[in-house]
């Protein structure tokens, strides 16, 4: 649905504890204070009612808009209808917080303007509901909420007041002015709202028998109920409140949120979740999983200790027979194969993968090789052979000093003959 206006932030504030009384979201045509339809001469208030005054005499008839705008409305949770002359007191305003679909199906009382020229819809994630056990001395609070987590959109009826008589700092330092002069109207307009029950449908008949009438997000039943030009009561429009056949979800909550002053995120979690932190069975599960990870702890420590002691197990290629012994030189402290005289390795180097043949060729080679000095000879490492010659630590290869004459001279072609 569109919104051509929709009040400031500060005029709706989220609550998880929302309370008659407090402002909440309105969803309604742009329409007059009066209403949709034409203004009409004819009182609309209840038969017998004292404080009757023709809010609908008007100066004259004001024409429908061709085109009908929507828009965001704060308003005041308990209507107030508009012949009230005084500010209610919070019990009377307790009283308007509902109204029955089965008292909007008669004709006249209270809501009989309301419910054909000024219809709406209250925006919220969910409401409260009480469950009375034990001949209602416990009652434990419930929350529902649409089980897709979309908005919840009830059915509603608005109204617009303006009191009169409200008292203007009165002067007491001269008691020959009455009380009359002070007395002067209000130009201050208040707008209320009530939500319109209806009867529980089965999934919540077990917590109550009335349940808020929840009409479905987008839908033409919507905009049938928000349509201006219905300006009179009919059964198209009573045919609308019905219990809601959508899912929903419905779970018990923290009674905390029984406290007016108290508002908390917390008071829509589930009290059986994991999520939250009050909830005594998770207090124990955390218990258990703080047991169970000193436990592993607790073996994981059992066998490094176990590995410590006994050793590493080694695990040989299925191929290799040759046995190992613990050996502490190497770095790492790994199993080296025990030497023995008919190993294939000596003299030779040893590639994985070798071919069986060649590894008999191999062996055979080594068993030839009986004597124990020509087998110490075979594991010494061979010298290297380089192609430049080696060089005395004391001479650098060439010639001798040529002799020295008997007289201690030589001859310089000696020199260049060399």
């Amino acid at each position: 649905m569109p919104v051509e206006d929709a009040p400031e932030d500060d005029d709706v504030r989220q609550t998880y504890n929302f309370a008659p009384g407090s402002h909440g979201l309105v969803y309604r045509a742009d329409v007059p204070d009066w209403g949709a339809g034409r203004r009409s001469r004819a009182s609309q208030h209840p038969a017998g009612d004292p404080t009757s005054v023709d809010q609908d005499e008007h100066e004259g008839d004001v024409e429908d808009p061709k085109e009908t705008r929507y828009k965001l409305q704060a308003m005041k949770w308990g209507l107030v209808p508009f012949w009230t002359k005084r500010s209610p007191d919070y019990g009377s305003v307790m009283r308007t917080i509902n109204a029955r679909d089965d008292s909007l199906a008669q004709s006249g009382g209270m809501w009989n303007t309301m419910k054909q020229k000024k219809r709406c819809i209250v925006v919220a994630q969910g409401f409260y509901e009480w469950l009375k056990k034990n001949g209602g001395k416990e009652k434990i609070p419930h929350f529902t909420k649409r089980k897709d987590g979309q908005l919840m959109c009830f059915a509603g009826l608005w109204d617009c007041v303006q009191y009169e008589g409200m008292l203007q700092n009165p002067c007491r330092e001269d008691p020959s002015q009455s009380l009359a002069n002070h007395l002067q109207g209000s130009d201050e307009k208040h707008y209320t709202y009530t939500i319109i029950t209806t009867d529980s449908n089965k999934q919540l008949s077990f917590l109550h028998d009335r349940m808020p009438v929840i009409l479905e997000n987008g839908s033409e039943s919507i905009r049938t109920w928000l349509e201006p030009k219905l300006s009179e009561w009919s059964k198209e429009l009573q045919s609308l409140l019905k219990p809601y056949d959508g899912e929903l979800e419905c779970y018990p909550v923290s009674k905390e949120v029984g406290k007016v002053g108290n508002n908390s995120p917390t008071f829509i979690v589930p009290v059986a979740s994991v999520e939250n932190k009050s909830n005594i069975a998770n207090f124990f599960s955390n218990a258990n999983k703080a047991a169970a990870g000193k436990e592993e702890k607790k073996e994981i420590k059992a066998e490094e200790t176990e590995v410590f002691q006994k050793g590493v197990k080694v695990e040989h290629d299925q191929r290799e027979e040759r046995k190992t012994v613990e050996h502490s030189g190497t770095e790492d402290n790994a199993p080296l194969p025990i030497p023995s005289p008919l190993s294939p390795t000596i003299g030779s180097k040893r590639r994985h993968g070798i071919d069986a043949n060649e590894d008999e060729v191999s062996r055979a080679k080594a068993v030839k090789v009986a004597d124990p000095s020509a087998l110490a000879a075979a594991t010494t490492s061979p010298e290297k052979k380089s192609g430049r010659k080696s060089r005395s630590s004391t001479s650098n290869g060439t010639r001798g000093s040529p002799a020295k004459s008997g007289d201690g001279s030589q001859r310089i072609t000696n020199f260049f003959n060399k």
